[in-house]
This record gives C-alpha cells, sequence and structure tokens, in this order.
C-alpha cells in the first residue's frame, strides 16, 4: 500500500510530470517545455529497447477499510483508476486515462477534494493539497456549479509541493489541468437519485466530449460505472474528515 519507492523519486522530475500529464504528446504545457523537449526524445530512443516492467500502482487509503488505486504507465502513457471496499472486495474501475480511448472523468471535483483530504488524515506525509491530487486530478472535471478558482489554485498548489527548489523549467500548473477538465458551458447534466448517485449525461451542442464511465443510473447488478462502491467510498471519506480517524 503507498507510493513505490520509485515512483515516489520520480515525482520531483519534470519528465515524469510532462509525461503524466501528456505535456510531451502536446497536451497543456508543451509549449513549456524548452530543452525537456530534447531529453523526452532521447527517453523514447532509449525505451524501445528497454524491457522492463514500468507499470506502478499507487494505494491511497480513504479509512473504513476503502482504498483508492492508481496504475501508472509512463512508457505506455497509460493510467487507470479504481477502488476496492473493506473486506478485500473486488477492484472495480472508475475511469482510465491515455492517447487512444480515454474515459478519465470518474469524478466530482468536491468528491475528488474529499477524498484526498482523508488521505491526508489517513497518513500525515500525504498533505493536502500534495501528491494525491496531484496525481489524481486527471480523473475529476469541473463544471458550472463548482468554484473552479478555488480548484485550480489547489491543484497549482499540489504541483508546487512538490517541485525541486531552485528549479525555474518546465512544470504543471493548476491552469494546465483545467484546459483538460473544464466542462462548463459543455451541456454535461448531472442526475441523482434517491440513493446519492450521481451520473451525467452530456446534451447536444457541444465543443469537448465528456468521455467518462460515469453516463448511465444504476440498474441493479448491470452497472457500467460502480456506483454504490463509490457512494460508501466517499461516504467513508467524508467520516474520516469529520472524525480525524487514522489507522
Amino acid at each position: 500500500m503507498g507510493i513505490p519507492g520509485s515512483l515516489r523519486e520520480s515525482l520531483h522530475d519534470p519528465a515524469f510530470w510532462a509525461r503524466y500529464t501528456f505535456a510531451a504528446e502536446d497536451g497543456p504545457g508543451a509549449d513549456r517545455l524548452g530543452a525537456l523537449e530534447e531529453l523526452l526524445d532521447d527517453d523514447d530512443d532509449d525505451d524501445d529497447d528497454d524491457e522492463r516492467e514500468n507499470a506502478q500502482n499507487v494505494t491511497f487509503d480513504v479509512g473504513g477499510g476503502h482504498l483508492i488505486s492508481l496504475d501508472v504507465d509512463t512508457r505506455l502513457g497509460s493510467y487507470e483508476l479504481g477502488i476496492t471496499g473493506p473486506g478485500s472486495v473486488e477492484w472495480a474501475g472508475l475511469g482510465w486515462d491515455d492517447l487512444a480511448h480515454w474515459h478519465p472523468y470518474a469524478l466530482r471535483w468536491s468528491e475528488l477534494d474529499l477524498i484526498c483530504r482523508a488521505i491526508a488524515v489517513r497518513d500525515p506525509l500525504l498533505s493536502h493539497p500534495g501528491v494525491p491530487i496531484a496525481l489524481l486530478c486527471r480523473f475529476a472535471a469541473v463544471f458550472e456549479d463548482d468554484d473552479v478558482d478555488t480548484a485550480v489554485a489547489v491543484v497549482d498548489a499540489a504541483y508546487g509541493v512538490l517541485r525541486p527548489r531552485g528549479w525555474d523549467g518546465y512544470w504543471p500548473s493548476g491552469a494546465d489541468w483545467l484546459e483538460r477538465t473544464d466542462f462548463r458551458g459543455q451541456k454535461v447534466v448531472w442526475h441523482r437519485d434517491e440513493a446519492g448517485n450521481l451520473w451525467a449525461e452530456q446534451d447536444d451542442d457541444h465543443d469537448a466530449d465528456f468521455y467518462s464511465t460515469r453516463v448511465t443510473p444504476p440498474a441493479g447488478g448491470e452497472e457500467h460505472f460502480p456506483h454504490t462502491r463509490l457512494r460508501d467510498l466517499v461516504a467513508a471519506a467524508a467520516i474520516t474528515v469529520a472524525t480525524g480517524s487514522r489507522p
């Protein structure tokens, strides 16, 4: 459980973040890469002959036996988010991000913020805003009813905590994150059922497609999205934050 040592070291490496945020693939922030762009190209050439396994798993504890996990593979540019519950319940996927068929938008901003606050309570070394927000923010989007300025500031602060002292080259920013996750004005409508489950649908006449698996309501055992399990995890996170519950 936690962050693998090799990945922990990478969290202070601008090349890691250029890959992780897709700035290295002409995503937001690509215009600031500067000399780092040549280094990334050289690394790509080296990777062609590198057979090492690069996929790593990060697991965060939000309390009550609920875990949120992230699979990271910067070589393939593939990242997947999932959750497990108490009693070794089977892992359930929330979303994934890659350069082919991405469906990353699994969380509302308020849910992500609450989850990361709970993680910080459970492990004071994972302060908020810090590593959890920096890694997980790619799976959250913002909408008309969010305090977007605050969200951007929190993401910016999370990246800033990890920035090496004195480094003035490329580094990800809250503005970069917003460029990929801002769905204000994109006709995304959220629905809530009596149990508190949330799902979205996107009306026609929009510029940015809302790629998410959270676009169908709960339907018994035929759920395409683990609504109940996410709701339970968010509730556990709220209890952790409210009570200051630590292991």
